[in-house]
């Protein structure tokens, strides 16, 4: 064996590699975190995640076009099987799968996921820790969560500022509850269907979000860079989103995500244009196909993907790439377990025109738990290290994940039931497993 050779750190022998099997583990949490993990016939295997509060059947109906092919083949399993994703958390199982099967390479190889991106711009990766609402929505209360999140080293963080939150009075929203056709008793997330039906902010609701961001602004102080989420998306129109905006925009808010429909492109631009304030959005876009028209038209002025939507390490970096391209930096979306933290972790480091990346997390006490190879302090002053063992990075702490599944007894059960191929799958070697 040459010099090089023995330089290679491999686990496996790559050009026998095959895939033998696909399981997968619920956990509960704040949102459900369906963890999958690829076998193969050397014994080395990849850990990946579907899109929280996603399914496993989201994963589990690619099985039959995996098993027998080359993990290492990543690019061409990926291209064979993206085709039947989509937007939002039908686009989980394609993204979850690449994750594993880059996990699988780097032990494969050797080498941290980062590499097999082309490398690192950076040794620490910043994050934005996400704060939810509190219950008792007074500026105090948002005060004092923003403070919590500052006290655990972050230097980036982002609060929830639904409207409707900030009226005492019986109606926050103007024509929010007048009746409509449509309007179908289906929980608080499809209440109101049609974004912008005739439904405006008062002025009392604007002035009482401006001033939560103001006293915000003054407890961290000008050394944090604070944005916001959830204040408009899905039921306010672009022009009452631009109101509110112009209300926030003395208080220097790193971004406003999301603020119309996600595909409402031509709304976000009318948004962007408008305000000072960066737009961030993108979350539930699929594929570079569902962020061209966004960033050829700079309808955003942040691209804000999550890695297990948007396809994984490989396409989120070229979605930051084809943004960078337009002037357009990166922030990362992430609510999931450490599997996909640690996938967006390695996938920062090697985007060059990176902000920062969501912890979700921080509220849940087992989540550091769930695997094996982060540091107790892995974020202690607001930035994780990016890993230089092989794959991710980490594995799973399998005593916490069966103590955290959503179905006890579950824990990577057998799924022959989908080693049959389905209809209309095909093959990356254009041919059906015995």
């Amino acid at each position: 064996m040459s010099t090089i050779e023995n330089a290679i750190n491999r686990n496996s022998e790559p050009t026998e590699l095959r895939i033998t099997d696909m399981r997968l583990a619920v956990v509960a949490a704040n949102y459900d975190y369906p963890i999958l993990r690829i076998d193969t016939n050397q014994g080395v295997y990849g850990l990946g995640e579907v899109r929280d509060a996603g399914h496993a059947v989201n994963a589990l109906q690619y099985k039959s076009i995996l098993v027998g092919q080359n993990p290492c083949n990543v690019d061409m399993i990926f291209r064979a099987i993206k085709r039947f994703g989509n937007w939002g958390r039908e686009g989980g199982g394609v993204s979850g799968i690449e994750i594993a099967l880059m996990d699988l390479i780097g032990k494969v190889y050797g080498v941290p996921c980062y590499q097999l991106l082309g490398g690192k711009y950076r040794d620490k990766v910043r994050l934005y820790g996400d704060t939810p609402t509190p219950d008792d929505p007074t500026p105090e209360d948002f005060v004092e969560a923003v403070k919590g999140r500052r006290a655990r080293g972050l230097t980036w963080i982002k609060f929830d500022l639904r409207p409707s939150l900030f009226e005492t009075g019986e109606h926050p929203l103007i024509g929010h509850d007048a009746p409509h056709e449509t309007d179908f008793d289906m929980g608080k997330w499809f209440k109101t269907p049609m974004a912008g039906r005739g439904v405006k902010l008062t002025d009392k609701t604007i002035e009482q979000a401006a001033h939560v961001v103001s006293e915000v602004r003054k407890a961290v102080g000008n050394d944090v860079q604070i944005c916001v989420d959830h204040f408009g998306e899905g039921y306010l129109s672009a022009d009452e989103v631009i109101r509110l905006g112009k209300a926030l925009e003395p208080y220097d808010l790193a971004w406003m995500e999301d603020p119309v429909s996600r595909f409402d492109i031509p709304g976000h631009k009318h948004v962007s244009d408008a305000l000072l304030t960066p737009i961030a959005a993108g979350e539930d876009w699929y594929l570079r196909d569902g962020f061209r028209e966004a960033i050829h038209t700079r309808a955003v002025d942040i691209v804000h993907p999550d890695l297990l939507t948007s396809g994984g390490l490989m396409e989120t970096k070229r979605i930051s790439d084809d943004a960078e391209e337009e002037g357009i930096p990166t922030a990362l979306h992430c609510a999931g377990s450490p599997i996909g933290f640690m996938a967006n972790i390695h996938t920062a480091a090697a985007i060059s025109s990176f902000l920062a990346c969501e912890h979700h997390g921080l509220d849940l006490p087992f989540w550091e738990s769930l695997v094996t190879g982060l540091a107790p302090d892995y974020m202690a002053d607001g930035f994780v290290k990016v890993p230089e063992k092989p794959g991710l990075g980490v594995d799973l702490n399998l005593d916490a994940i069966e103590a955290n599944l959503r179905t006890p007894g579950t824990m990577f059960l057998p799924t022959n039931e989908w080693n049959t191929p389905k209809l209309g799958f095909w093959r990356p070697d254009n041919r059906w497993p015995e």
